[in-house]
């Protein structure tokens, strides 16, 4: 038997319960889930919030309402799981990961831009401009945002695009962490290498061109991290 929902966020709990039986494999991917009564007696919730939960996992992609058949188990894996797991990591360990992804688009960015490309990341880089805290920086963090997935795009992965897609969320707090703050701030001169890396068709160059752009901000939060003595 399942065990109880608790008592606070009923919904998300209940959500959370049918997840955990999908994950240890007591539903499989095809299979049905008890119907609507039977759910609601076993999380001993309401069937209002047994409707409220399904809605939240059908949403992520975990399960499908097959109308006068039932609710089935469409997907094993529920990415948003994922999400609330990198949500607990450091900035330092989010700047790593996207070091690593930006790394390897710049290197196949390099080999595979055309001149469209080209002019396309000169326009971006323009655009981004400087910090504005006129609108608490959201703009700004959007315009660099656009300029980095851009590189993305450009190395022509569809795996590696979609990566940095999913956490573009994390990519943006990365951005905000140097606004305002102790963190040194990747200035235009920083990006504007990047471009000409890439543009050089020199894999290796623009793959150090991103790596000298993040560099000092990873460094200064290793030292930020290292125990005091």
């Amino acid at each position: 038997m399942l065990l109880q929902a608790p008592r606070t966020s009923l919904a998300d709990s209940a959500a959370d319960s049918i997840r955990a039986e999908i994950a240890a494999g007591r539903w499989t991917v095809g299979s049905r889930i008890p119907i609507e009564p039977q759910l609601a007696q076993l999380l001993g919730v309401s069937r209002g919030t047994v409707r409220e939960a399904v809605k939240t996992l059908v949403s992520r992609g975990l399960l499908e309402v097959r109308q006068g058949s039932g609710t089935y188990v469409r997907s094993g894996f529920d990415p948003s799981a994922s999400l609330q797991k990198m949500r607990r990591a450091s900035l330092r360990d989010q700047f790593e990961v996207r070091r690593a992804l930006e790394v390897e688009a710049a290197r196949l960015a390099a080999v595979r831009h055309t001149a469209k490309d080209l002019r396309n990341l000169n326009s971006l880089l323009n655009k981004r401009g400087v910090p504005d805290a006129s609108d608490g920086g959201a703009g700004f963090i959007e315009r660099d945002l656009a300029f980095h997935l851009a590189i993305v795009d450009i190395s022509g992965n569809l795996a590696l695009a979609e990566t940095c897609r999913f956490i573009a969320g994390y990519i943006k707090e990365t951005i905000a962490s140097t606004m305002g703050t102790s963190l040194p701030e990747p200035d235009t001169a920083a990006h504007t290498a990047i471009l000409e890396a890439i543009a050089s068709r020199d894999p290796d160059r623009a793959a150090e061109a991103v790596r000298a752009f993040m560099s000092p901000m990873i460094d200064a939060l290793a030292q930020d991290a290292e125990p005091v003595r």
